[in-house]
This record gives structure tokens, sequence and C-alpha cells, in this order.
């Protein structure tokens, strides 16, 4: 009999989970959003070779409008094809293991997720207007990190780990604003993979 209330209890405990947690992310998601950040990354670097900028060299500069144009687009399009990446491997975790993926715990983690995420983008619209383009990757590490500590409640509780990962890389480059890209591709593309290594390998 005891055995049986055992077996309920984590029965109950575990239809609780599902039903306040967000858990169809798949660890894929991560990998490929890690890659798309890489090739983005390096693709922004040879970018500013074309241009005839030394990134590196921590002075501060003044990018043309067609430069600061393209680099946005570039970001969009990494930003594109990450979230392509986590629906379509969302969706195919949810199908896989007969999960809804439209839940309220999905509401609630898209939009503490969303909130930081935005509040980060108007500042960092508001760094290229002002033309201080050195605090814009610094900007994109700590407010993500911001983000995904504020969501991980509705989520799998290691994307905290990543969060505060995020976030300390974005603090620490400050410190070095000619080595903002170095971090953000460390930050967006390296731990992205790793993480979504150890979260494919832990719950898939």
């Amino acid at each position: 009999m005891n055995q049986k209330h055992q077996e309920d209890l984590a029965h109950i405990r575990s239809m609780m989970e599902r039903s306040s947690r967000f858990i169809s992310l798949s660890g894929l998601s991560g990998v490929f959003a890690g890659l798309s950040a890489l090739i983005g990354g390096l693709y922004v670097y040879q970018l500013f070779k074309a241009n005839g900028l030394d990134y590196f060299d921590g002075e501060h500069k003044l990018y043309s409008a067609n430069l600061v144009s393209e680099l946005f687009w570039t970001g969009a399009v990494i930003l594109l094809f990450a979230l392509t990446f986590g629906i379509i491997f969302t969706i195919r975790k949810s199908r896989k293991y007969n999960l809804p993926v439209w839940t309220t715990a999905t509401k609630k983690m898209l939009f503490n997720l969303a909130v930081p995420l935005f509040v980060g983008g108007i500042f960092c619209l508001a760094l290229l207007y002002h033309q201080i383009y050195v605090l814009v990757a610094p900007t994109t590490l700590i407010f993500y990190g911001l983000a995904l500590i504020n969501a991980e409640k509705y989520t799998f509780s290691d994307v905290k780990y990543l969060g505060f990962s995020e976030l300390l890389l974005g603090v620490i480059s400050l410190f070095y604003v000619g080595y903002g890209l170095v971090f953000w591709i460390i930050g967006f593309g390296i731990l992205h993979i790793l993480y979504g290594l150890v979260m494919f390998k832990k719950y898939k």
C-alpha cells in the first residue's frame, strides 16, 4: 500500500510539474541557436575588417549608417534563425512526448522572458541612436541573462545557470569594451551550444 501511495504521489508531482512548467524546450534549439550566433559573430568580424575597422583596439568608433544598418540586420537574421530553430525543435519534442506546447506555463514563461528582452532592446536602440556602439554587445548579454533568470521559474531550472553565465559575461565585458564581440560570441554562441548539449543529454 505504501508503495502504491508513493507511486501516486510521484505521478501527482509529475503532473503538477508538467502543468506549471514549460518542459517542451529542446536542448537542440540551444545548440542551433549557438551555431547561428557563432556564424553571425564571425560574419560581423569579417564585416569590420572589410570596412577597414580594427574592432579590438578599444577605441570609440563612429560607424557609417550603412555599416550600422548591416549590423542591425545581421543581428535580426541571427535572432530569426534562433527563434525558428527553437520553435521547430520545441514542436518536435512536444509531439514526440505528447506534450502540449501552448499552455499557461508557456504564456507565463514567454511574458517573463519578453519583458527584460523588450527593455534591453529599447536600451540597445538608444545606444545605437547615441552612437555608443561599444556598449551594445555587453548590454545584449546582460539583459538576455536577466530574461533567462526571470523566466526560469516557468521552465527547466537549469536555465538560470545559463542566465547567470550570460549576466556575468556581460558585466565583465563592460570593462573590456574593445572585446565585446568576443564576449558576445562566447555568450550567445559557445555557451548556448554547451548548454544545449547538456540539456539534450539530460532531458532527451
